[in-house]
């Protein structure tokens, strides 16, 4: 999904609503962590690689330093998150997994605040 279109154009964090309800410190810390992460492989590439290889996740580093440089981590600011929401929704309620609209699902489903503030720690 992260290199072919469209699904390529909608970064996607999902969560429980429950969870989100109950545990909302959590979730801005995991949300945080993700981020931070992207951020790291997109200006570090080879710091990466290298907890790639020293985690056993792969053998070779030169393939996994390839891999952060292929996927394009650095994008995630520039989508639009309501966006990638209509988009998701669409296809999941095409396929029939869900029954509300995109609209219903971007107006009561979505809170922004945990990818707002987020984004503002994490400047640049």
């Amino acid at each position: 999904m992260s290199t072919d279109r469209p699904w390529s154009q909608y970064p996607m964090a999902v969560a429980n609503k429950e969870f989100v309800r109950q545990h909302p410190v959590a979730t801005k810390r995991a949300l945080r962590a993700i981020l931070k992460a992207h951020q790291i492989c997109a200006l570090e590439p080879e710091r990466a690689a290298r907890v790639m290889v020293d985690r056993a996740f792969t053998k070779s580093y030169d393939s996994a330093r390839q891999a952060m440089e292929d996927v394009p981590y650095g994008k995630w600011r520039q989508h639009d998150p309501e966006d990638t929401i209509r988009f998701y929704a669409l296809r999941l309620c095409e396929a029939g997994v869900i029954k509300s609209s995109p609209q219903k699902i971007t107006a009561h489903g979505a809170d922004w605040r945990f990818l707002n503030e987020p984004k503002k720690e994490l400047k640049g």
